[in-house]
């Protein structure tokens, strides 16, 4: 049992020095709020910095595909003229261009057949293992 000696005094200057729990939520609120804001900024500046990384990116990145496609036409120029050296130019050219159309039939051909096969975009697997586990639970675990 407490003596009146052991006790706090407790008065009500005393009250107003320790926070009271609204206080302490009010705080805390607050505290949380500026958190939030602070994490969204720091988000907000890390999307910018790879944005900025990214569009810089594509922008090299079409620069070198359309050198590529520079790269592509002068070599089949080239296979043109080395075949010129045997043969006249038109004939030379219209092996290369005859060459060319093979090459994009064929290579369009594999793509058509890749795009059926993964037409229509659904996730037939993962679909089926849902039904299975809706099923499974359903009847919760009892045949």
């Amino acid at each position: 049992m407490a003596t009146p000696e052991t006790e706090p005094i407790v008065t009500p200057a005393a009250e107003h020095d320790t926070p009271g729990l609204g206080e302490a939520v009010k705080s805390v609120s607050e505290r949380a709020s500026t958190l939030v804001r602070l994490e969204m900024e720091l988000a907000a500046l890390e999307l910018k910095r790879k944005i900025s990384s990214l569009a810089v990116g594509i922008g090299l990145a079409v620069a070198a595909a359309v050198l590529l496609l520079f790269v592509i036409g002068f070599g089949l120029a080239t296979i043109a003229a080395g075949i010129a050296t045997a043969t006249s130019t038109w004939l030379a050219l219209l092996i290369v261009t005859v060459g060319v159309l093979l090459v994009a039939g064929i290579v369009g051909l594999i793509g058509m057949s890749l795009i059926k096969k993964g037409t229509p975009p659904v996730p037939e697997q993962a679909i089926q293992e849902a039904k299975l586990t809706k099923e499974t639970l359903r009847h919760d675990g009892h045949q």
